[in-house]
């Protein structure tokens, strides 16, 4: 398999700013670990193996909502599109494996509310 290109959407980078803000000053030194660790080895690593994270819409369904809103983002899908997790350390990663891309749409700390995809996929 070859080696994906790795993308970042606009909601990706606003959620990493997002996330250094709600980390604060107190969090600052840990972000920068992370970061650097996310860019040294986790978007290579996503690129060589892109099927490493768990798939996001295998995920159980717990309610209608969730339900709904899944089947509102599988006709967004293209054929052989997979949208993926990961976790890495006490962050959440979507990403998006789509042809000879990986798109990644969002990142979370885990004490943050959850993934915001509406300006990714506009209506």
């Amino acid at each position: 398999m070859a080696v994906k290109r790795p993308l970042f959407t606009e909601n990706f980078s606003s959620n990493l700013a997002d996330t250094q803000e709600f980390l604060g000053a107190d969090g600052a030194a840990y972000f920068a670990k992370f970061f650097e660790r996310f860019v040294a080895e986790v978007v290579p690593n996503a690129c060589r193996f892109p099927l490493s994270g768990r798939s996001f819409l295998e995920r159980s369904i717990q309610t209608t909502q969730s339900e709904s809103l899944a089947q509102k983002l599988k006709q967004k899908l293209q054929e052989g599109d997979d949208i993926r997790e990961l976790i890495v350390d006490d962050y959440l990663v979507l990403y998006l494996v789509r042809g000879n891309d990986i798109v990644f749409l969002s990142i979370k700390h885990h004490r943050q509310l959850s993934y915001d995809l509406k300006t990714f996929w506009r209506e």
